[in-house]
Formats: structure tokens, C-alpha cells, sequence
């Protein structure tokens, strides 16, 4: 029996895995580039995003929320929020804008109030650790009990280390290796 990680490995391979010559948000230079973006909004893989991350999180006691930096995260946050109802789980999502609004309440996190709750930060694929980390500073400045990072794709550089030399947990769903890539 094909598991749902086993699909989407297959799904981010044949659709979402392109090569070439990109520039990163880094700036570092690759010869491929994962458009997690492609498939995190397709019907046939937020799916099987939220199943895979779902059990990926399980084990952490007490998550009330999921969420990141828009826009990367905000698909993979619904989907969590989304299959976690189908298995009779509850975790809401929010959104963590990249500057506060310059009108209205002038939020930068958005969605349920967090202040005092734990939650997890999502991401599609990490590179440098950048989004997470950023989201992470505006969701403690409102009070919330960040706990992890979890990401779907790691592409193997930085960010892991980054992300837990500021002391949060790190993981990820699907690395390199499962994708047939090296590190670059």
C-alpha cells in the first residue's frame, strides 16, 4: 500500500522538482529548484501535505495552532487545519504577514488570538531558516509559545541549524535524499 508521504514524494518528483539554473532567496546559486508553491495549492497534494504533516507533529502535547510566513506557509497551515478535522483533530491556522498593516489594527500575525498558546511554524521547503525564524519573532512579540518548525521539504543547508541554534526543534517531512537530489 502506497502511503500518503510515498504520494506526495512521487507528486513533488514529477511536478514540483525543476532543473536549471536558479538563484535562491539566499542568493546562492542551484541547479535545481523545488516550487513546493505548485503543488501545496493543487487539489491531489494539499491532501496528502496535511496527512504527511500531521503525523510529522503528532507527538507534540498541546498545539492549539499551525502557521507561518505568507505565503509559503499559508497553504500548508489550511492544509493542516483542514485534514486534522477529517482524523477529529483541531489545530487552527494563522498568518504571519511580513511587515504589521499600516491600517485596520495593524496586525502582523493573523487568526486566532495565540497569546499564551502553543503552536508550530510551518513551512514549504527551508533553505536558510529565514521565513520561520521571522515568523517566530512576531509570533512571540504576541505572546505565543512557538515549540517547533516543521517543514515539508528540507533542502538540507542551513536552516536547520539556524533554526535550532535559536532553540526551537526542527523537522521536516521530506529531505533531499527522498527526492533523489544532492545537496548543493
Amino acid at each position: 500500500m502506497t502511503t500518503a508521504r510515498d504520494q506526495l514524494i512521487e507528486l513533488i518528483k514529477s511536478e514540483a522538482v525543476f532543473h536549471g539554473d536558479f538563484t535562491l532567496t539566499s542568493g546562492k546559486k542551484a541547479t535545481y529548484y523545488i516550487d513546493l508553491r505548485k503543488l501545496s495549492l493543487d487539489h491531489r497534494a494539499a491532501p496528502l501535505i496535511g496527512q504527511v504533516m500531521l503525523d510529522l507533529i503528532a507527538d507534540i502535547d498541546g498545539i492549539v495552532a499551525v502557521g507561518g510566513l505568507t505565503m509559503g506557509a499559508d497553504p500548508i497551515a489550511s492544509a493542516i487545519m483542514h485534514q486534522g478535522v477529517a482524523r477529529g483533530e483541531v489545530y487552527d491556522s494563522f498568518v504571519v504577514r511580513k511587515e504589521p498593516k499600516d491600517h485596520g489594527r495593524g496586525r502582523q500575525v493573523e487568526g486566532p488570538d495565540l497569546e499564551g498558546k502553543r503552536v508550530i511554524v510551518v513551512e514549504d521547503t527551508s533553505t536558510t531558516g529565514g521565513s520561520p525564524l521571522k515568523a517566530i519573532e512576531a509570533l512571540e512579540k504576541v505572546g505565543a509559545e512557538v515549540v517547533a518548525v516543521a517543514v515539508v521539504v528540507d533542502r538540507q543547508a542551513p536552516a536547520k541549524a539556524r533554526i535550532e541554534e535559536a532553540g526551537y526543534e526542527y523537522r521536516f517531512a521530506i529531505g533531499l535524499e527522498d527526492l533523489g537530489l544532492a545537496p548543493q
